[in-house]
C-alpha cells in the first residue's frame, strides 16, 4: 500500500513538474507576451519575467518593444522640377502596442518598410532638387508624418527618418559644378571690383595729399626703387612722370630753332673733257718683207 501511494506521488509529482515546465515562459526585459487562447486574444499583456499559461490551450507570443533601425532601399524618382534622382533613407520606429501590432498587422516590419519606400517616392515628387540637397530636415518631418499616420493604427511608432543620401545623374552634376564655379567667379570678380573701388579712392586721397608736399611724390619713387632693387633684378625700371617729358620737349624745341642753317656754295664746274683715241703710225722708211710667191721664186732664180 505505502509502495503504491509513493508510486502515485511520484507519478503526480513527474506530472506536475512536466506541467510547470510546459506552463512556465520567460518573458526578456525587452518584450512583451500576448497570450491568445484557444485562438482568442487575452486582454492582459505579459511583462517581463516568469509568467504561466494553460499548456496546450494558450498560446504565448513575443513582440520585442526596441526601436527597430531599418534601411529604406533606393527610390529612383523625378522631382518637381523634372530632375530624375535616387534617394534612399533609413527609418527608427518601435512597437507600442504588442496586440495591435500582432493582430491587425501580419507583419508589422514588411508593412513599415513598405509603406517608407511608397511615402519616399512621394515626398520626391512632391519635392525640388535644391529641397532635397538643402532643406533635408523639413523633408524628414514630412516623410515622418506620411509613414506615422498608418502607422499608428498598427500599434507602431515612427521614432525618426532620416534621407541619407541623395544620387544625382552625371549631367546634372556637371552643371551643378559649372554653377558653383560660375558664382564663385562672379563673387570673386564683385569682390575684385570692391576692392578696386577702395584702393582707388585710398589713392584719391594719397594724390591729394601728395599734390600739397610735392617731396612725398619724390619719397614714393625712391621708395619704390628700393622694393624694385631688392628683388635683385638685372633690370631696374624708373618711372617718369608725362609732364617731365612733356617739359623736356618743350625745351628742346626752342634750341633747335636757333642752330643756324650751313650754307651751300656753288663751285662753277669746268667743261668735260672729250679723250679721243691716239692712232700709232708706222714710220714710212720701215722696211717691208715680200712674201709673196714671185719672191720666192726670183730667190731661187
Amino acid at each position: 500500500m505505502v509502495e503504491e501511494l509513493v508510486a502515485a506521488g511520484v507519478t503526480l509529482a513527474s506530472a506536475g513538474v512536466v506541467y510547470v515546465m510546459a506552463a512556465a515562459r520567460v518573458v526578456k526585459q525587452y518584450e512583451r507576451g500576448v497570450v491568445f487562447r484557444l485562438g482568442r486574444l487575452r486582454p492582459e499583456v505579459r511583462g517581463p519575467g516568469l509568467t504561466m499559461i494553460v499548456p496546450f490551450v494558450d498560446k504565448l507570443r513575443k513582440v520585442n518593444m526596441q526601436i527597430v533601425t531599418m534601411p529604406v532601399p533606393g527610390q529612383e524618382g523625378i522631382t518637381r522640377d523634372n530632375v530624375t534622382v535616387r534617394v534612399d533613407a533609413v527609418v527608427y520606429f518601435k512597437v507600442i502596442g504588442p496586440a495591435e501590432a500582432v493582430v491587425r498587422v501580419e507583419d508589422y516590419r514588411f508593412a513599415v518598410a513598405q509603406m517608407a519606400q511608397t511615402s519616399l517616392r512621394s515626398i520626391i515628387g512632391k519635392s525640388e532638387l535644391d529641397d532635397l540637397l538643402s532643406d533635408r530636415e523639413k523633408l524628414n518631418q514630412g516623410l515622418e508624418l506620411m509613414i506615422d499616420s498608418p502607422a499608428v493604427e498598427w500599434g507602431v511608432s515612427i521614432d525618426r527618418v532620416e534621407i541619407k543620401d541623395v544620387s544625382l545623374p552625371e549631367t546634372m552634376k556637371r552643371s551643378m559644378a559649372r554653377q558653383a564655379e560660375a558664382d564663385r567667379e562672379r563673387r570673386a570678380r564683385v569682390i575684385n571690383a570692391d576692392g578696386e573701388l577702395q584702393a582707388s579712392k585710398k589713392l584719391a586721397e594719397a594724390a591729394q595729399q601728395m599734390a600739397d608736399t610735392p617731396a612725398a611724390l619724390q619719397l614714393r619713387l625712391l621708395q619704390t626703387v628700393v622694393a624694385v632693387a631688392a628683388e635683385k633684378n638685372s633690370t631696374l625700371v624708373l618711372p617718369f612722370p608725362v609732364e617731365l617729358l612733356r617739359f623736356l620737349e618743350k625745351a628742346q624745341q626752342p634750341v633747335q630753332q636757333s642752330v643756324p642753317q650751313p650754307v651751300q656754295q656753288s663751285v662753277p664746274q669746268s667743261p668735260p673733257v672729250t679723250q679721243q683715241p691716239v692712232q700709232e703710225q708706222l714710220p714710212s722708211t720701215a722696211p717691208r718683207l715680200d712674201v709673196s710667191p714671185r719672191g720666192a721664186n726670183s730667190g731661187q732664180d
